[in-house]
């Protein structure tokens, strides 16, 4: 059995991206349809730049696949760039402050910007959407639901004083507001606000974060591990978070919170579940965000992320002439006044992706018959612990 692993290549400007996922269990059903779906998505919501106009992703499969059953053997997925011109756009003079230009310039010893961007760029995040899809379609087959949408722009949050209101319990429902709103939100209230603060920062030249949630819900206990630091499931989901461009917090659960509050209000009792429930223990609250020690509780597990602004501004930023080193405005980049919504589903994706190594960790098979059995075995010793 191979362990589940994935790795993307491509520039911005280059002819395509593409992902390798190693690791995937044989006989899997896998709906290209939806990962067009979510390809879709991610160049949803207000705010997003002209690329957007121009891009129109589709996944094409190249390996691992027949009859629409995964084979065991690599999967390899491919998204063609319409904006294939990386041969013909200019250099990068004057780096950009906020974005890797400088940095990368100085550690590969570059005097052009580009060399650098083409790859550092967010649309690489394409080719994650379309791993974190299949990841997603097979956790849903064991019921497990990851569901990300967007809580704050531009600091403006829910007027709601708790933010339980927001979650809305039916599926069916979540999916409708999501889809409803173009910002990926479940707050119908917050729409005109949003776009309020999205058109100012847009006539000021300026750009706005924001704060994204993700709640993946389903997960038997004890997913993750505590024996390394590295193996929780709280480091592995926040590295796999802060790997997407701009994202500079992730939180779980009462998050922050935690640090101003006594442990009498940050800790979830443990108390006898009611005779319906499958299991012999209950949490009456869920402050942890599903996970403790580094291990999934069975409660749903919340995370949520914070995005900063795009930091390719209409209105420029001081920057350097990479060449004379003369002071000079930063090069101005395409670039969206809010990329928010489409970072939710970024997020959506790595969770998923993370989360499907410590399921395939703890239920691995070479067939997707395998997985289930071990997933099945382990329901037993739950219902019996």
């Amino acid at each position: 059995m191979t362990r589940f692993t994935f790795r993307t290549a491509g520039e911005s400007h280059g002819s395509a991206l593409c992902v390798i996922i190693e690791g995937l269990p044989a006989g899997m059903c896998l709906d290209l349809d939806a990962i067009d779906a979510d390809l879709a998505r991610r160049q949803e919501g207000y705010g997003r730049g002209g690329r957007m106009k121009i891009e129109r992703d589709r996944v094409e499969c190249l390996s691992g696949l027949k009859g629409g059953m995964t084979l065991g053997s690599p999967l390899t997925l491919l998204v063609q760039n319409k904006d294939a011109v990386i041969e013909q756009l200019p250099p990068v003079e004057a780096p950009r402050p906020g974005h890797a230009d400088l940095a990368g310039c100085m550690k590969y010893g570059h005097r052009d910007g580009r060399a650098v961007l083409e790859r550092a760029s967010a649309r690489e995040t394409a080719a994650r959407v379309a791993a974190g899809a299949v990841a997603r379609q097979l956790l849903a087959g064991f019921g497990v639901e990851v569901f990300a949408h967007v809580l704050e722009v531009g600091g403006q949050p829910s007027p709601s004083p708790d933010p339980e209101v927001l979650w809305v319990r039916s599926s069916g429902q979540r999916h409708a507001l999501r889809a409803a709103s173009a910002f990926h939100g479940l707050d119908p209230a917050l729409e005109e606000v949003w776009t309020h603060v999205v058109d100012e920062a847009k006539k000021e030249g300026d750009s706005l974060g924001g704060i994204f949630e993700v709640r993946i819900l389903g997960l038997p206990p004890g997913l993750g591990s505590y024996q390394s630091g590295l193996d929780r499931l709280t480091s592995r989901l926040g590295a796999a978070l802060f790997s997407i461009p701009a994202i500079k917090g992730v939180e779980f659960g009462l998050g922050f919170a935690v640090g101003r509050l006594p442990g009498s209000q940050v800790h979830d009792p443990i108390t006898p579940a009611p005779p319906e429930s499958p299991r012999r223990f209950a949490r009456p609250s869920n402050r942890c965000g599903g996970l403790e020690g580094g291990l999934t509780t069975g409660e749903p597990l919340v995370v949520r992320a914070a995005m900063k602004p795009i930091p390719s501004l209409r209105q420029g930023m001081a920057s350097v002439d990479l060449e004379s080193g003369e002071a000079k405005q930063a090069t101005y980049q395409r670039s969206d006044v809010t990329s928010v919504p489409a970072a939710s589903v970024v997020g959506e994706a790595v969770a998923a992706l993370a989360l499907v190594e410590v399921f395939l960790d703890k239920y691995g098979g070479d067939s997707l018959d395998q997985v289930q059995a071990a997933f099945e075995f382990h329901a037993e010793q739950l219902r019996a612990l």
